[in-house]
């Protein structure tokens, strides 16, 4: 076990876990918008970022992907803690004004407005890549990336175009901070919404009692995944014995 101090706590924790998953274990809050427990840390977001003391010496660091260490101090709050995450929030309001989520987190440090110019286009994706991240290394399927580079950067499908790589699951829309994807099922069709492209594809009907319950897509995925004879999907979760 490693021994080491937060906001003033002497704790302990696994060699191998991070700031954050530590200040996450003993109920610390440390704010952030790219991180989910089921994927790999990846630090995108930079607000969970933390001042930490080494031998006397102090630094800021990410706190997702900083590995605890004996003797370890850590502070989650400070003067200049506080004015980094600010400054994140003040750039992300610019760029997703018309975000609820980043409205609410930007006014807890103080930014009503931001001091940046705001995109138009009511846009509310804030590049954290969980959606990429969630579609390759849990779905397996990498149906949407990260494409362009610098203020071009976007989360896309190929070309902007329906991905036939989809296979409907909703995932990105689950774990999406800020709403940016959204899921939608409408009679037989479910309609996946992303900022750059909508698409639409068809739900399997159960054939027992008729109602329209899941993507074929992803149906068809299962089976192929799981080595099991088309239709072994045919009825619903409620009408199988």
């Amino acid at each position: 076990m490693v021994n080491l101090t937060i906001d003033g706590r002497k704790l302990q924790a696994k060699a191998g876990r991070t700031v954050l998953e530590t200040a996450r274990d003993n109920k610390i809050h440390i704010p952030t918008l790219c991180f989910h427990e089921g994927l790999p840390a990846y630090g995108a977001c930079r607000l969970c970022i933390v001042s930490i003391e080494r031998h006397g010496r102090e630094r800021l660091v990410v706190s997702c992907l900083y590995p605890v260490e004996e003797g370890l101090v850590v502070r989650t709050s400070t003067p200049r803690v506080d004015s980094v995450r600010r400054t994140v929030l003040d750039l992300l309001l610019a760029r997703c004004p018309d975000s609820d989520v980043i409205r609410g987190l930007a006014a807890k440090y103080g930014v009503e407005e931001s001091s940046f110019k705001p995109e138009q286009g009511n846009n509310k994706c804030i590049l954290c890549a969980l959606c990429t991240r969630v579609c390759q290394d849990t779905v397996g399927t990498s149906a949407i990336s990260l494409v362009n580079r610098g203020v071009e950067r976007k989360v896309a499908t190929p070309f902007e175009t329906f991905s036939e790589s989809c296979i409907a699951c909703g995932s990105c829309a689950f774990i999406c901070p800020t709403g940016a994807i959204t899921v939608k099922d409408e009679g037989d069709t479910r309609v996946i919404t992303m900022p750059h492209v909508t698409m639409e594809f068809k739900l399997k009907q159960c054939s027992a009692c008729g109602r329209h319950w899941a993507p074929e897509r992803q149906l068809a995925f299962m089976c192929r995944q799981a080595g099991l004879p088309e239709g072994s999907y045919d009825k619903c979760p409620d009408c199988r014995e």
